[in-house]
């Protein structure tokens, strides 16, 4: 049983009656025909292991010599052996396929393969059935050129540009003082070390939520994409700054792939690129809110300068202080040239112009009152003598009398009365009654 122990007895007949039915089924299985597809396979009739390997196998034999790009990150070759194995590595996701190269077609490259290098490679794919693996059996390998890399960084850089993700309507403005500044930069770089003191020495609370990852090489996409999101969803960081250091094209890279500039343009939180130096533009420069020219810049950008906006608040006061003090100034020399009028001198002068001018024209007014109820009572009184003149009364203080008949008509004429006649004789004061007894000039009635 693979113990290494022999069996007796009940033991090894039981065994022996196991392994003859074991033997049966596997005879009566080959008997049966295997399925020429994969579809026609089932669990009662499956495929052998090795039948998979070999029709896979068969397959990709089937393809034809291809060209292939990829970034190498392991390469082994070891002293006076005629074939190197290398990794190749899709620079944009995670996936690798093992290849085998002549090293002469390596030693045929005009400068030496290393790790990390973008290369396109001639192969043919090839199944090893033993190990269940694919690999790629290279032909010849060259090095992508740098005119090469920023013809597709280019490329990719219109497409991009053509979809509006470097708009600047899509911009986000930058906080004034940001609670916690995340900072993704590599594993004890100067990046981290410009931006962080530079900033504090800007401001010195500033707290840092920093994410060290790689800038360079196979993994620096994914690392850089992780942190990203990571920041992004934290509520108290308010920016995001993405720092690296100088380097070549090919170091830089990582920051120009696409799905790290997608990361970046599907973030909330505003995000500062301070890539390289200023001749250094990754395509990260562009979906960025900001680009910093470096790491140092960058910190200048997401951090005031605590100095500078305390003399920014001591002249702003100093402004203040002096137009308020201005101000009072003039309104104190109004004031006091006010103050300086006769009006403002002495109050109460106005008051006893008014009074004496009220005091002078209530004395024409009762002057004026007073003549006028003379000269009007000198008329009355005139008049009054006017009429006492020519009133009957006074005839009759003269001595005059005035004769009515009985039915009160005034008596003009002699002829009017008749003798016997009731007359009725006013004087000055009362009246009496006669009746007349004939005429003066002896006529009778």
């Amino acid at each position: 049983m693979g113990l290494g122990l022999p069996l007796t007895g009940a033991g090894a007949a039981a065994s022996g009656r196991a392994a003859a039915y074991i033997g049966a089924c596997e005879e009566d299985r080959m008997s049966q025909p295997l399925p020429e597809k994969a579809a026609d396979t089932s669990p009662e009739n499956p495929w052998p292991v090795r039948l998979l390997s070999m029709k896979i196998a068969d397959y990709v034999d089937k393809m034809s010599v291809l060209w292939v790009e990829g970034q190498v990150v392991q390469l082994n070759r070891r002293p006076g052996a005629g074939t190197a194995y290398l990794t190749l590595r899709d620079p944009d996701v995670d996936m690798s396929l093992s290849v085998s190269i002549r090293v002469t077609a390596l030693d045929a490259m005009v400068t030496p393969l290393s790790q990390g290098a973008r290369v396109v490679l001639q192969a043919k794919p090839e199944f090893w059935t033993g190990r269940g693996a694919l690999m790629l059996d290279a032909r010849q390998i060259r090095p992508v050129g740098v005119g090469e890399l920023l013809a597709r960084i280019e490329y990719l850089k219109a497409n991009l540009t053509a979809e509006g993700l470097f708009g600047v309507d899509r911009k986000k403005p930058l906080p004034f003082l940001p609670r916690r500044i995340g900072l993704i930069c590599g594993r004890a770089s100067a990046a981290e070390k410009d931006v962080v003191e530079n900033a504090r020495r800007r401001w010195p609370t500033t707290q840092f939520a920093i994410r060290p990852v790689a800038v360079q090489g196979t993994s620096a996409v994914e690392e850089v994409i992780a942190a990203l999101r990571e920041l992004d969803a934290e509520p108290d960081v308010d920016v995001i700054v993405i720092a690296r250091g100088g380097g070549s094209v090919e170091d830089l890279l990582a920051f120009s792939n696409e799905a790290l500039v997608r990361a970046v343009a599907g973030t909330r939180t505003p995000v500062v690129s301070a890539i390289g130096h200023d001749v250094d533009t990754p395509l990260l420069d562009f979906v960025a809110d900001v680009r910093a020219s470096t790491p140092t810049d960058a910190a200048k950008l997401v951090v005031p300068d605590a100095e500078a906006e305390h003399r920014l608040v001591s002249g702003a006061r100093e402004r203040v202080c002096r137009a308020l003090t201005t101000r009072l100034e003039a309104e104190r020399r109004q004031l006091v040239t006010l103050r300086s009028r006769p009006v403002l001198a002495d109050p109460t002068a106005y008051v006893r112009a008014q009074r004496e001018s009220v005091d002078a024209l209530r004395h024409r007014a009762t002057r004026h009152l007073t003549m006028t109820v003379a000269r009007e009572t000198d008329r009355i009184g005139h008049l009054a003598s006017q009429v006492r003149l020519l009133s009957p009364q006074s005839t009759l203080d003269r001595g005059y009398a005035i004769v009515t008949d009985p039915d009160g008509v005034v008596v003009r004429d002699s002829v009017d009365v008749a003798v016997d006649d009731l007359l009725r004789i006013q004087v000055a004061r009362g009246d009496f009654a006669v009746r007349a007894l004939g005429r003066p000039d002896g006529a009778d009635a």
